[in-house]
C-alpha cells in the first residue's frame, strides 16, 4: 500500500519553525516527509534536515519524496527519543528547529494488517516499529486485569475501563484474543448501548490506550522534551503537534517548566534556586486547524500545535 498521510497544520508548523536558509532542522516523526519537504524547499545550499522515523514504510516513502533534495537530507531509522545521540553520531551538537507530528499516520491506520484500526479485521499488532517483538496481542492476552484497567483508564480515559478489562479477561479465558475485530466486539459488549450512540465507536479509546502502552508513546515524549529544547540554538524553535489531551498536557507542562524553571517560593523577593529560563513559549494558546483544513482532513480535528523558542 502506498504511504499516504496528510500533514496536519502544515503551513502553521512551517511558519512556526521560522526557517533560516542555512539552518539545521530535525523532523523527529518523518512519516511520509510532508513537513520535511516544505522545510527543504526553504533551505539554501548550506541548509540541511535530519529526518527520524521508526517505521520502515515511512522511511521508504520519505526517501522517495525527498530524493531530489540530495545531500540536504539525512534519514535515520530510530525513535525520536534517541535524537540527541543520533545527531551526535552525525557530528551535530545544535540545531535551529525541531518538529514532531505525534500520533498515528493515515497510512498506519489505513493499512489493515498493521492492526491499528478497530474498523478493519486484522491481527492485533499496533507496533510503530516492526522490529519490536511485543505486540498488542501480548498486552490483551498477558496483562493482568488490574493492568488492563490501568492502561484503559489512564491512556484511554474511558469511564468503562474496569468493565472493559473484566470482559477482556473473561473472553481470553475461553480462547486468546487474536484480532482487532474480536477485541472490538468484546469492548462493544462491555459498554451500555445508550452510551455507544453518543460517543462514537466504542473501541476507539481502548485501541488508543493499548497503542500508547505498547509503543510507550507518553513516556518517550515526556523523557525527550528537555533534551530537544537543549539541542536548539539560540532562536531555535521546537514545534509539536499533539492529537489528544494526554500528549498536549505533557507538552504544555514541559514548555512552562522550561520557560519558568524557578522553584523558589512565590513570596521570595529574588530567585535563589539559580535555575534559568531556557526560552519562551511562542503559542500562549495552541494553534488549531482552520475550518478549511477541517473540511478536507477530518483527522486534523483534535490537532494542537505548540511552539517553544530557545533563548
Amino acid at each position: 500500500m502506498e504511504f499516504k498521510h496528510k500533514s496536519v497544520l502544515l503551513n502553521e508548523t512551517i511558519d512556526g519553525l521560522n526557517i533560516k536558509p542555512d539552518g539545521i532542522y530535525v523532523d523527529g516523526t518523518l512519516g511520509g516527509g510532508g513537513h520535511a519537504y516544505e522545510v527543504c524547499r526553504r533551505l539554501g545550499e548550506k541548509g540541511s534536515i535530519i529526518g527520524i522515523d521508526q517505521d520502515a514504510a515511512a522511511i521508504e516513502a520519505a526517501s522517495a519524496r525527498l530524493k531530489d533534495f540530495g545531500e540536504k537530507v539525512t534519514i535515520v531509522r530510530s525513535n525520536y527519543c534517541d535524537m540527541k545521540s543520533k545527531l551526535h553520531e552525525l557530528g551535530i551538537d545544535k540545531v535551529d528547529g525541531i518538529v514532531l507530528d505525534l500520533g498515528v499516520s493515515s497510512y498506519q491506520l489505513d493499512t489493515a494488517e498493521r492492526g491499528f484500526s478497530y474498523r478493519e479485521d486484522a491481527p492485533l499488532d499496533m507496533r510503530m516499529d516492526t522490529r519490536q517483538k511485543m505486540t498488542a496481542r501480548d498486552i490483551v492476552n498477558d496483562y493482568t486485569e488490574a493492568d488492563l484497567y490501568r492502561v484503559i483508564r489512564d491512556y484511554g480515559e474511558d469511564k468503562f475501563a474496569k468493565n472493559i478489562a473484566k470482559h477482556i479477561v473473561q473472553a481470553r479465558a475461553v480462547k486468546p484474543v487474536e484480532t482487532t475485530a474480536e477485541l472490538s466486539e468484546i469492548i462493544r459488549a462491555s459498554i451500555p448501548m445508550k452510551f455507544q450512540k453518543k460517543s462514537g465507536h466504542p473501541a476507539k479509546r481502548t485501541f488508543q490506550a493499548i497503542r500508547i502502552e505498547l509503543n510507550r508513546e507518553l513516556d518517550v515524549l515526556r523523557d525527550s522534551l528537555d533534551d530537544m529544547i537543549d539541542l536548539l540554538n539560540p532562536g531555535g524553535r521546537l514545534c509539536i503537534i499533539t492529537f489528544h489531551s494526554l500528549e498536549d498536557r505533557i507538552v504544555k507542562s514541559a514548555f512552562r517548566k522550561n520557560e519558568n524553571p524557578c522553584t523558589c517560593p512565590p513570596d521570595f523577593p529574588v530567585c535563589v534556586c539559580g535555575k534559568k529560563s531556557k526560552g519562551s513559549i511562542i503559542t500562549k494558546k495552541p494553534i488549531l486547524p482552520s475550518e478549511e483544513e477541517l473540511e478536507y482532513n477530518s483527522r486534523s480535528k483534535s490537532a494542537k500545535l505548540r511552539i517553544f523558542e530557545h533563548c
